[in-house]
């Protein structure tokens, strides 16, 4: 098993998130809550989402108007990232959030209402491996920087699939910020991200030891939402989904367009998304049989990692007919 040592500085970061959320919550009451209206209009659905390349998509229809051309009143709302965007919908602060699949799994343990109504992205390439200066193979790795969820996974199996126990290496927990700067200090040997925090890393005096299709890992975002909202409003997540769809297939088309938007929704750097949207499938779908072996695949590790108490309902949260019915 891993041997998970938290940095100190995750209580404050965990802190500011949640004060994030809480505040989100009370300065969208009454006004931008999807049961209600902002100013008479559509109903106000709020979709959390991380700040990195691949939730281009999304910045692009907001950039470009595309919700509101399509009749929606959508705001992102931009949370630190990995379980983050799931909490919020836990939390009431946001009604749909975008999370790769290791991730939202954990998350449905703890709110057994969240849904995965379908897929908008996916990437072996994107996530990248990031060892500091002097360590020229993995077996020479003591030490690791990971982010919960997916980048947990992914460690798991870089180790694994060099023939090192996990069990014999330290995995040191922290925000995606955080760690290039622990690569930095000598505090941790390696890290598997992205970007921006993979170029910070390098900038650090790191290099580039691969991607986790290397060893094969691919990871799948969905988006999520809450059964008790969405039994309300399948036909307004369906609508949201398809300018989703939509601003994938404008994203594949134009990766230049789309760095542009994610600098202004995201001030993202525009030279290195437009590298990033170019390792990544955007296309979305419905979740297939294959999601849920890939799914299930997750789940076991999460157990064997005890992480998770037991595994969420796979039949029940993630809705394979969902997007062909309502989404297409």
């Amino acid at each position: 098993m891993f041997r998970h040592h938290r940095t100190g500085r995750r209580p404050a970061a965990a802190l500011l998130t949640l004060l994030t959320l809480l505040l989100a919550t009370a300065c969208g009451a009454g006004t931008t809550d999807s049961a209600g209206t902002a100013g008479g209009a559509s109903p106000t659905v709020r979709i959390a989402l991380g700040v990195d390349a691949s939730y281009a998509p999304l910045y692009l229809a907001a950039e470009r108007g595309m919700f509101k051309k399509a009749g929606l009143d959508v705001q992102l709302m931009k949370v630190e990232g990995g379980p983050a965007a799931a909490q919020a919908v836990t939390a009431g602060a946001a009604q749909m959030s975008a999370n790769a699949d290791s991730t939202a799994l954990p998350q449905m343990v703890g709110n057994p209402r969240l849904r995965a109504l379908g897929a908008f992205q996916s990437s072996g390439r994107y996530l990248k491996v990031v060892l500091r200066k002097g360590i020229t193979s993995p077996r020479q790795i003591k030490t690791m920087g990971s982010i919960q969820g997916l980048g947990l996974y992914a460690t798991h199996e870089y180790l694994q699939h060099h023939g090192i126990d996990p069990k014999s290496v330290k995995i040191q927990q922290g925000a995606p910020q955080e760690i290039p700067t622990m690569l930095q200090r000598g505090d941790i040997d390696g890290y598997i991200l992205f970007d921006p925090w993979v170029s910070k890393g390098v900038a650090a005096g790191g290099h580039l030891a691969g991607s986790v299709g290397d060893f094969g890992v691919t990871y799948v975002q969905w988006l999520l939402a809450d059964q008790k909202w969405l039994k309300e409003n399948e036909k307004l997540a369906g609508k949201i989904f398809k300018v989703v769809a939509e601003a994938d297939r404008l994203v594949t088309k134009d990766p230049h367009a789309a760095a542009l938007a994610a600098h202004e929704q995201a001030q993202l750097p525009v030279t290195a998304t437009e590298k990033a949207v170019g390792e990544i499938s955007f296309k979305s779908r419905a979740l297939t049989s294959a999601d849920v072996t890939s799914a299930r695949r997750i789940a076991d590790f999460l157990l064997q990692q005890k992480l998770i108490k037991n595994a969420p309902d796979l039949d029940t949260v993630l809705l394979r007919g969902w997007y062909d019915r309502y989404a297409r």
